[in-house]
């Protein structure tokens, strides 16, 4: 009885179309909220936070951009990894040629450029759709993966190839550098990630939104209603790689410190793509649902044997990931193609008319 719309009326459309319609929703978002930026950083270590939020935040973002692109526009990439890396370098020279300026200015600054690179290799898209998208955007992974390699102007020419995060100060805080602490690094990346989100949701549930899931059902219907293919698959690849790569700039600032080119490769590409699938294709949730269920079944499967008192190494940990990971890939793609997401809309579903018959 918790779970009720009854009684909550709707007198405009407005109401109707809301993100959060239900009060029973809204509360919840409201407490999740402040669990996350006032309970977390009071109460969790700096394992907890260093090891466990940033990364599933960072990434549960990066799988965001990617849905855009392919749950919700029906475009398959495999070069989210490089479209990070775009923003992570990108950021890294702004700091070089701007170094008084606000950092988080700096890193939403760097998706721009990234969105510049998504838009040129999006076109394609215009006439090639399927495996074939697929294969352009896995080489313009490697071209990427290519460029931050052999162009030094990329990495200021470092010795060791590697770009190298100094210290910033933001908001009177130093937020990047060995001196800033986990809990201000985890505020500044969720304050990020929960604006970037913001604005997502509300391009998805606008226009822009609209034109993307008509391309994703049926292109040539869509067409020939008046939506233009060129502006909704170049806006879709262009909003998908500038998210990808805010997380990429946040992710070397933020939480690595410092990074080279095998921090943007295919590999990674591939595991935002496998937090798309089980989170959810077409689904925001679905994306933080996936991020935290793939970065922290590693946690959890090196935890459980030291609490049932067994001794496991470190490559039959990474062995079991991987073959639990592809095993719940297929289940996924069999049972519940919809992913984690679905599961949780099934249950909410069920509160609704609990306790009568579904």
């Amino acid at each position: 009885m918790i779970y009720r719309e009854a009684g909550q009326f709707k007198t405009s459309y407005r109401q109707d179309s809301a993100i959060f319609p239900i009060l029973q929703d809204r509360i919840a978002i409201i407490f999740y909220l402040f669990v996350a930026f006032i309970v977390i950083p009071l109460f969790g270590s700096d394992f907890f936070l260093n090891s466990m939020m940033i990364p599933f935040l960072i990434f549960a973002l990066a799988a965001i951009g990617l849905n855009v692109l392919t749950g919700y526009t029906g475009q398959i990439s495999l070069g989210t990894g490089a479209f990070m890396g775009v923003g992570a370098y990108s950021c890294y020279k702004l700091t070089t040629f701007f170094p008084e300026t606000n950092i988080v200015l700096l890193i939403l600054l760097s998706g721009f450029f990234a969105a510049g690179i998504g838009m040129i290799f999006g076109l394609p898209s215009l006439r090639i759709k399927g495996f074939y998208l697929v294969v352009t955007t896995l080489a313009a992974q490697f071209f990427l993966e290519w460029a931050f390699i052999r162009v030094g102007w990329l990495y200021n020419y470092n010795d060791s190839g590697a770009i190298e995060v100094p210290q910033r100060e933001a908001f009177g805080l130093i937020v990047t550098g060995p001196a800033a602490t986990p809990s201000v690094r985890y505020l500044m990346v969720l304050s990020i990630v929960v604006l970037v989100t913001w604005v997502v949701s509300n391009l998805i549930h606008g226009r822009i939104g609209r034109s993307w899931m008509m391309i994703r059902d049926m292109d040539i219907a869509a067409e020939l209603i008046g939506v233009r293919p060129l502006h909704a698959k170049l806006s879709a690849f262009a909003v998908s790689s500038y998210v990808a790569g805010v997380a990429g700039a946040m992710m070397v600032f933020f939480w690595l410190g410092a990074a080279e080119v095998e921090s943007f490769d295919v590999n990674h590409s591939f595991l935002i793509l496998f937090m798309v699938i089980i989170g959810g294709l077409g689904s925001l949730v679905g994306s933080f649902l996936g991020a935290a269920f793939i970065w922290m079944l590693p946690i959890v499967i090196r935890a459980v044997p030291r609490v049932l008192g067994l001794d496991i190494n470190a490559a039959t940990v990474e062995h079991l990931n991987f073959m639990i990971l592809g095993a719940l890939i297929i289940f996924f793609l069999i049972i519940e193609p919809h992913g984690l997401a679905r599961l949780w809309s099934v249950v909410k579903q069920k509160l609704r008319v609990w306790p009568f018959p579904y």
